[in-house]
């Protein structure tokens, strides 16, 4: 019974070391989140980033160019696919959209800048249209015809 307990807790000392190790070798590879290379040699201000090109198509993971000191680094990036993309590197708030216009059958709504990421030129207002829905959406309360 001794020897039994004995290989128990050598076995479960054994994992909890494989473990922090392991925990401790992935937070220090240097992967997409290791800013230090790039934080040791030029300040935030002092980098300059490119516009974020996707790898294939016009939307999804990309890469973007950041340039500080004649050196220039490629970092990944992405563009989302539902996002304009003249406008990925502003963050807006936008309000509710307004009522749907019968002449251009389009929808209407603005936003406010609210972050700019990478040091991007950003308008301070941005109107944004798209096209009004078909259907008529329902109130939560309402059942469906039968």
């Amino acid at each position: 019974m001794r020897s039994l307990f004995s290989v128990t807790l050598l076995l479960l000392l054994a994992l909890t070391l494989t473990a922090e190790a392991t925990k401790r070798g992935r937070t220090h590879k240097g992967g997409k989140h290791d800013k230090s290379k790039a934080a040791s040699e030029c300040s935030a201000a002092e980098m300059q980033y490119g516009k974020c090109v996707p790898e294939h198509g016009d939307c999804g993971d990309g890469l973007r160019e950041a340039t500080c000191n004649d050196r220039t680094d490629k970092i990944p990036c992405k563009i989302p696919c539902n996002w304009k993309k003249d406008i990925s590197d502003c963050k807006y708030k936008f309000g509710p959209w307004g009522p749907c216009d019968a002449a251009t059958n389009t929808k209407n709504r603005s936003g406010t800048l609210k972050r700019v990421l990478f040091n991007a030129e950003c308008q301070t207002t941005i109107k944004v249209s798209k096209p009004c829905s078909s259907k008529v959406k329902k109130t939560r309360g309402e059942k469906k015809p039968n």
